[in-house]
């Protein structure tokens, strides 16, 4: 192979990789709001030796040992559950450590870390955010989800 030929294939690589790089960086942290409607056994989420789930809302975080921007994300959700509720449980955060426990990953196809599930307080899933989520998007669907619709 000639130098550029051997150059052409290295920009070509590190083009590749800058666009792939991207493109996984403005999907994390994304809102995906769910498609399934009505509160039914087949629709909640349960999770067994899980804590409590809020009356209201559940900021749900599946977490693993080896991950960075956890913590970070546990202390922002568990600041705003904790700015939200009015102390009765309403609001609550529950981080599930899915390191020793596999069979969740796979009943809820986690493919990243953080990965989080906001719940009505049926234990519906209403939201799905795969990655370090933004404070402002999770705020702006919690405020969705806890306001009343317009009569």
């Amino acid at each position: 192979m000639n130098p550029v030929e051997t150059a052409s294939v290295l920009i070509g690589l590190v083009v590749l990789s800058t666009v792939l790089g991207l493109l996984w960086r403005s999907q994390s942290g994304r809102i995906q709001r769910s498609s399934r409607t009505g509160a039914t056994s087949e629709n909640r989420i349960t999770i067994p030796d899980a804590p409590a789930f809020g009356s209201r809302a559940t900021l749900l975080q599946f977490s693993t040992q080896v991950c960075a921007p956890c913590k970070t994300t546990h202390t922002l959700l568990s600041g705003l559950a904790e700015e939200l509720d009015d102390g009765s449980g309403a609001i609550v955060h529950v981080d599930i450590d899915v390191t020793s426990r596999p069979e969740i990953a796979n009943q809820f196809t986690l493919l990243q870390s953080p990965t989080i599930f906001i719940l009505d307080g049926n234990g519906e899933l209403q939201v799905r955010i795969g990655g370090a989520p933004k404070l402002a998007a999770v705020r702006a669907e919690l405020d969705r989800l806890l306001t009343p619709a317009p009569s």
